[in-house]
């Protein structure tokens, strides 16, 4: 008797070992992360994305790599700008006024950011992204872009060809090694430099309407006059 139930027991054991063996699944190693930094292609197709008076503003990242524009308030002086394109999230009475009398747009979508003023532009695109000239002209200033005390990137100022009593100047961005004082540049095929990740330092309103951190380029416009060092 004995040993019959020691056989029984036996074979449960090899049974369930082997069963168990048999239905396992090999552990598999999860793929890596993907690489956070863009892989270049090269300017944008010339598109305005905004204008001042008669002063063109040109996107400055390729369009498949844009996020998401957004415009917000500004010190400094900065000038208003108008946007073109349609603003996304418009109010349910701007979006009747124009459902019923047309106007509001169309192509590409920007967002208002804060209130309704429009005298920063920010192009969102992923840090390392290349940045192209918004506008024809020339580079009167390369410095640092300080917040909080700090540098973190720098500003570039430009002359437009088209409106030489302004500057237009860009922030949040890395220039180009060979980019210096005095460079003549064409909007939307001279590179500049390349985004920065201020996720860090800074709340990024832009982050509302993309999925990332809304790290961007951002675009001022002043009056040379009014131009700060």
């Amino acid at each position: 008797m004995l040993t019959v139930v020691m056989g029984a027991l036996i074979g449960t054991l090899l049974i369930t070992a082997f069963g168990q063996g048999a239905t396992r699944e090999p552990s598999q190693a999860l793929p890596g992360p993907a690489s956070r930094l863009p892989v270049p292609v090269g300017p944008p197709t010339p598109l305005t994305v905004a204008l001042h008076s008669g002063l063109r503003i040109q996107l400055p990242v390729a369009q498949s790599r844009v996020t998401a524009i957004g415009y917000h308030s500004s010190g400094d002086g900065a000038l208003p700008l108008t946007p073109l394109g349609r603003q996304g999230n418009e109010g349910a009475l701007a979006r009747l006024a124009h459902k019923i009398f047309g106007g509001g747009g169309g192509g590409f979508v920007y967002y208002q950011l804060s209130g309704g003023e429009t005298a920063a532009l920010d192009v969102g695109a992923l840090p390392g992204t290349d940045v192209y000239a918004p506008v024809d002209g020339t580079i009167v200033g390369i410095s640092d872009y300080i917040l909080d005390g700090r540098p973190y990137g720098s500003r570039i100022d430009i002359q437009p060809s088209a409106a030489p009593s302004l500057v237009v100047s860009l922030t949040h961005l890395s220039p180009d090694p060979a980019l210096t004082v005095g460079s003549t540049i064409a909007a939307s095929s001279t590179k500049v430099g390349r985004v920065v990740d201020l996720s860090g330092v800074e709340t990024q309103a832009l982050s509302r309407y993309t999925q990332d951190a809304g790290n961007h380029v951002a675009i001022e416009l002043r009056a040379a006059a009014n131009l700060l060092p």
